[in-house]
């Protein structure tokens, strides 16, 4: 009885964890710091935890939504605060756990000041992230979706690592900011339409032609922003290159895929006849970002730059995958998500390492660290290998199966989307040049330190996740297969 209960409120207990350990992190002093860290780790290790129990007891056969549970009921207004998975959420919130263990980790040496309240910003970023794909409600997913620009506009602008922070923090905070207010009006309409916030309910609503246009686009707004999609970028470049490492991180690892999840959950349900009306103008916005954001990659000079600039061209890939209307599209779209959670988040990780060494992210002062930090070029080899979609690896499954998806609908288009993968590897191999050979720079350092025993074992656990994913992709696949096709059957049954 004791194990039924719990079984059936795993997903309550996942989301209600990272709010325990922000409680019990604000009775402790902040100058237990040790303390405070060790509390937040072992919190974020329990959310992970309950997020894999998720996925051995999800049921892959079918495309209901599982563990669900009302928490709240208004009557008066018809609100519930209503909770519940399927195949398109349960790997983000395995990867958002995921991510929040590697970020605190990353945090123990590199955070000198405001520790504590450093770590109450990422329990709280991932209860909010956790909210966002677990509510089943339009109303809180909105509310939960700006919640997380609170936590992570602090941790870029209090935490950066430069003098711009300030800044990028009202840049990023601003763009997101203003789309989002768009996709509020098309919330208020579609209440009033239909009465309700349910997205079970609203995914069987039939909205008219005009209308689907509108909030089609109002919900764009907001989603594109998020991806992002060219030309809403601009304060990506700009975010990454002035958060800390871990903001870096869980940014690119997670913040990213709230558009594309987005898009997935109510653009192409809720609004079908608009989601194919506008595939033409995503397409072309898709293609511009992938060839565009490729060319200017190979002109930053700055390494987290190169790695925001690379994102803005692997998201490229997938809004068209989401919008292919077919099933390896999707699929693919959803794998790539995943596969770029992980890649991008190591790339950065790995620009971390070099930067608490010396103190530099400018690809000139770097040469010939294959000499003096062999592990550390083992992984970033085999990361950077993995951007580019090498065979074996999780981005190859991704990739192959949004051109796949792609071939079935545009040929045209294919064709174009393949410079993509060219210029990546361009850029790839390049700077993976420009860093391992060549002769030792940096000769002030008397010393090269390699990887430590504990950023090995944050690399170490990505590596075999990327390796996964790319020789067993089946076991991805088969959790999301039927809750793609249910996310096709009324996208495209109008």
């Amino acid at each position: 009885m004791i194990l039924s209960s719990f079984f059936n409120n795993i997903l309550f207990l996942l989301c209600v964890t990272p709010l325990i350990g922000v409680f019990l992190l604000l009775l402790i002093p902040a100058e237990e710091k040790t303390i405070c860290l060790n509390l937040a780790l072992v919190f974020s290790c329990i959310s992970f935890l309950l997020s894999l129990l998720l996925w051995v007891f999800f049921d892959p056969s079918t495309s209901f939504f599982q563990f669900s549970k009302i928490l709240f009921y208004f009557s008066n207004i018809n609100f519930y605060y209503f909770i519940g998975i399927d195949g398109l959420s349960l790997f983000f919130i395995i990867l958002t756990t995921f991510l929040i263990i590697l970020c605190i980790l990353l945090s123990w040496q590199s955070v000198t000041f405001f520790i504590k309240e450093y770590l109450i910003a990422f329990l709280v970023l991932e209860f909010c992230l956790i909210q966002v794909f677990c509510v089943l409600d339009l109303l809180l997913f909105y509310i939960f979706f700006e919640s997380v620009l609170i936590p992570m506009f602090l941790i870029v602008g209090v935490w950066g690592s430069r003098s711009r922070k300030i800044r990028a923090a009202y840049q990023f905070f601003l763009y997101t900011l203003v789309g989002s207010l768009l996709m509020l009006l098309g919330v208020i309409f579609i209440y009033f339409q239909v009465g309700s916030f349910d997205i079970q309910i609203l995914t069987a609503c039939s909205f008219t032609f005009s209308a689907q246009l509108i909030l089609w686009l109002s919900f764009f707004a907001s989603f594109a922003v998020k991806i992002p999609m060219v030309p809403f970028h601009i304060w990506l470049p700009e975010a990454h290159a002035e958060a800390p490492t871990s903001g870096s991180v869980i940014l690119a690892g997670i913040l990213l895929k709230l558009g594309g999840y987005g898009f997935l959950r109510f653009s192409l349900p809720i609004f079908p006849l608009a989601s194919v009306y506008f595939t033409p103008i995503v397409f072309t916005l898709s293609l511009i970002a992938i060839i565009y954001a490729s060319l200017t990659t190979l002109r930053q000079i700055d390494l987290k730059k190169i790695i925001a600039y690379s994102s803005v061209s692997h998201m490229g890939f997938v809004t068209i995958g989401i919008f292919s209307f077919n099933t390896q599209g999707i699929e693919g779209s959803i794998i790539l998500m995943l596969s770029h959670g992980l890649v991008s988040s190591a790339l950065f990780l790995c620009i971390g390492v070099l930067y608490d060494r010396y103190k530099t992210r400018i690809i000139k002062y770097f040469g010939g660290l294959v000499h003096v930090m062999p592990i550390f070029i083992s992984f970033y080899f085999f990361f950077s290998f993995s951007n580019i979609a090498f065979p074996g690896t999780s981005s190859f499954i991704g990739e192959i199966l949004v051109l796949l998806g792609c071939i079935k609908i545009n040929l045209t288009l294919t064709f174009f989307m393949t410079f993509g993968v060219i210029l990546s590897a361009g850029y790839s191999i390049w700077l993976l040049n420009r860093l391992s050979f060549g002769p030792i720079k940096l000769t002030h350092f008397y010393w090269h330190q390699d990887v430590s025993r504990r950023e090995f074992w944050i690399l170490f656990p990505l590596t075999l996740l990327i390796f996964w994913m790319g020789i067993y992709p089946f076991s991805f696949v088969s959790e999301i297969h039927f809750s793609v096709l249910n996310l096709l059957d009324h996208a495209t049954n109008v």
